[in-house]
C-alpha cells in the first residue's frame, strides 16, 4: 500500500492504522462515488466513509448536480460521533468557498481525526490546500491509497481540468467478419440483449452521449437508458449536425423536454433551422468547420465549458473514425457479436481498419467481459 503523509500539526489524536482496513473501507467509498457518475456535473462524482473502532458511522457520495458533497453528507449521517474518527474520501476535500462551503471545513468542525484520500485534486482552486488545511489543523492526512482506481473513477473530472476537455470513451458493436452496419446504413441489431442492457448502464454512468447527424438520420435513437428506473440517469443527448439537418420528427428533438438535446452546427448553418430547434426545448452551438466536419476539439471544449466531464460516443462510423485520427479516444468499448453482415457491410472506422484503434500504441486493451453470445473488450489510456 503506498500513501503519502502530509506532514501535520500536533496531532489531535493517535489513531490506529491497519493497511487491510483502510484498503477495504477506500474501495467503499470508491464504489460509493461511482453511484454519482453522470450526475454530478460538473462536479466529480466522490464517495466517502467515516469509520470509528471498526465501525462505519457515516457514509456519502456527490449528490446529483454536484450537491451536496459526498464529504458533508457522510459528516451528517455520522454526527458527533464523527469526532476522533477517520475519513476515507476518494478525492482531495476542497478547501475553497464556491456554492457551498469548504468540505475541509466542516471536516475540522467535526473533530475527524485521520483522512485518507485518494487522489489530489488537480482543481487549482484545491491542488493540494484542502490536505494541507487539514493537516494544519492537527489531522492526519494519508494520500494516494487505491490511487489508480481513484484515477479511472475521476477521469473525467481530471481531464477537463488538465485537459480542458471531457473524457472520451467510444462504444463500438462490431459483427464478427468486423463489419459494424449494413449497406446504405440501414439499421440492424449488431448485439443481443444482455450488451444492450450493458450499454444502457454505460449511459447511465456518462454526463452526455454524442452521435452523428448520419446516425439520426438512419436509426432514429432514442438514446437514452431503457431499463427500469433508470430513465431518468439518461445523459445530456448531444448530436454533431454541421447544416442542421436533424428532423423535428426525430426522438432526440420530440422528447427534449424529458431528456435534455445539445445540437452542434457549423458557423454557415441555418439560423432558422438554429431558432426551430431552440423553440423545440434544444440548446445549439456554433462551432468551426471545414470541409462539411466540425472541429472536434472546439466541440469537446465548449462541452467542458458547458460543465461535461465524460461523454460517451455511440455513433457513426465517420465520428468515430476522425476522434480516433486526433487522438481524442480515452477509452474505448468493443462489443463483438458472433453474427456477419456481409461484404457489403460498412466499416466500424470510415476509411480506417479496426487495427488503427485496437493496436494503438495509446490505448491498451485492459479486459474482457462476456456478455450472453457477446464480448466486450475493454481498452484504455496506458
Amino acid at each position: 500500500m503506498n500513501m503519502d503523509v502530509i506532514e501535520q500539526a500536533a496531532p489531535r489524536a493517535t489513531v490506529p492504522v491497519n493497511e487491510i482496513d483502510d484498503e477495504r473501507y477506500m474501495r467503499l467509498a470508491l464504489a460509493l462515488g461511482r453511484r454519482g457518475l453522470g450526475h454530478t456535473w460538473p462536479n466529480p462524482a466522490v464517495g466517502a466513509v467515516i469509520v470509528k473502532d471498526g465501525a462505519i458511522i457515516g457514509r456519502g457520495w456527490t449528490q446529483p448536480g454536484g450537491r451536496p458533497h459526498a464529504e458533508t453528507q457522510a459528516l451528517k449521517r455520522a454526527g458527533k460521533a464523527a469526532e476522533g474518527a477517520t475519513m476515507y474520501v476518494s478525492l482531495e476535500p476542497c478547501s475553497h468557498k464556491g456554492k457551498a462551503p469548504p468540505c475541509a471545513d466542516a471536516i475540522i468542525r467535526a473533530g475527524v481525526a485521520r483522512v485518507v484520500s485518494g487522489l489530489q485534486d488537480p482543481n487549482p482552486d484545491v491542488a493540494g490546500a484542502g490536505h494541507r488545511k487539514l493537516s494544519e489543523r492537527g489531522i492526519r492526512v494519508d494520500v494516494g491509497l487505491c490511487a489508480d482506481e481513484a484515477r479511472r473513477m475521476h477521469a473525467g473530472h481530471i481531464r477537463r481540468i488538465t485537459g480542458g476537455r471531457p473524457h472520451v470513451m467510444l462504444k463500438l458493436a462490431i459483427a464478427a467478419d468486423g463489419k459494424a452496419g449494413l449497406a446504405g446504413r440501414r439499421p440492424m441489431a449488431i448485439t443481443g440483449e444482455q450488451a444492450r442492457e450493458r450499454v444502457f448502464q454505460m449511459r447511465s454512468h456518462s454526463d452526455a452521449i454524442l452521435v452523428g447527424i448520419g446516425t439520426i438520420l438512419a436509426d432514429n435513437p432514442a438514446l437514452t437508458c431503457r431499463l427500469p428506473g433508470m430513465f431518468e440517469l439518461s445523459p445530456v443527448r448531444v448530436v454533431l449536425d454541421t447544416q442542421l439537418r436533424l428532423p423535428l420528427a426525430s426522438h432526440v428533438i420530440a422528447t427534449v423536454r424529458e431528456t435534455p438535446s445539445w445540437v452542434f452546427a457549423g458557423k454557415s448553418a441555418s439560423s432558422i433551422a438554429e431558432e426551430i430547434l431552440v423553440e423545440r426545448g434544444a440548446k445549439v452551438f456554433r462551432v468551426e468547420d471545414k470541409g462539411g466536419l466540425l472541429d472536434l476539439e472546439d466541440v469537446l471544449k465548449t462541452l467542458a465549458g458547458e460543465g461535461i466531464t465524460r461523454v460517451m460516443v455511440e455513433g457513426g462510423p465517420t465520428v468515430a473514425a476522425n476522434l480516433v485520427k486526433a487522438d481524442l479516444i480515452d477509452e474505448a468499448v468493443l462489443l463483438r457479436s458472433d453474427k456477419e453482415i456481409g461484404a457489403d457491410g460498412i466499416d466500424a472506422l470510415t476509411d480506417l481498419p479496426l487495427r488503427v484503434l485496437t493496436q494503438s500504441v495509446n490505448l491498451a486493451l485492459c479486459g474482457t467481459e462476456q456478455l450472453g453470445a457477446d464480448r466486450a473488450e475493454f481498452y484504455e489510456r496506458p
